[in-house]
């Protein structure tokens, strides 16, 4: 029986790969054939520490700022083909950060306006695959988040955007969809995760009474990009345990 699932023989860019939701994400595309590249924000891949939840052993690595619509211009295609495209990069400034401009503009800059830059690069080469794009939002996106607006409304831009994007490039045989999750266990969650108090607060609001993990979305992910889904076009899958609920 053929096994929807099996990516062998194609290949997988994870933009935001290099740790957390987008590592994960990255493997679970691995393990199941597809030669995957990542890209990520330090200079060479020895530069992630393991402890951080970046575990680049088996995938390609570049070294490319989103937040900046030149350097997406001028990055390397990593491959001749490409199947599947995950845009999974993300940042977000504390302390209120982002109710400044300089916070405000960076947040913005990473988590919407590099989704609409990287999707037009690679549209080219994902129209003669028939390519997937999945854009990785968040619940935030759903609901205020006290004291990250720009963090609450990039996230809200990118599941409209994943909207618009589905209906503008399904002309061109691409699927774009999304996914939106809850709390995962990442770096940029210590915040939340590494404070007792606030974790326990956190889950109780949670139906599952756990955080998701990087694997959790993994599974979501390779399901909107895989022939199961084929029929799904600009829809985001809410994976957060109920939490939004």
């Amino acid at each position: 029986m053929k096994d929807d699932t099996d990516f062998a023989g194609k290949a997988v860019l994870v933009v935001g790969g290099s740790s957390g939701i987008g590592n994960g994400i990255a493997h679970g595309f691995r393990t199941r054939g597809a030669a995957v590249h990542v890209w990520g924000t330090r200079a060479q891949a020895t530069d992630y520490d393991p402890d951080d939840g970046s575990d680049l052993a088996g995938l390609g690595y570049s070294c490319v700022d989103v937040g900046d619509p030149d350097a997406i211009e001028a990055a390397a295609m990593p491959f001749e083909r490409l199947d599947v495209l995950i845009l999974c990069q993300g940042t977000v400034v504390y302390r209120r950060g982002e109710f400044e401009r300089e916070g405000w503009d960076r947040v913005m800059a990473v988590n919407l306006d590099s989704l609409m830059h990287i999707s037009r690069k690679f549209r080219p080469q994902l129209s003669q695959s028939a390519g997937s794009i999945v854009i990785v939002s968040s619940i935030s996106g759903l609901k205020a988040n006290i004291g990250n607006p720009a963090y609450a409304a990039s996230k809200a831009g990118a599941i409209s955007l994943t909207k618009t994007l589905g209906q503008a490039f399904a002309a061109d045989g691409i699927r774009v969809n999304g996914l939106a999750p809850g709390l995962v266990d990442t770096k940029l969650t210590k915040v939340t995760t590494q404070n007792p108090d606030r974790l326990e607060g956190a889950l109780a609001h949670i139906p599952q009474r756990r955080m998701g993990t990087p694997e959790d979305m993994a599974g979501a992910a390779i399901f909107l990009a895989s022939p199961l889904a084929s029929y799904v076009t600009g829809h985001t899958l809410i994976v957060d345990g109920g939490l939004s609920l």
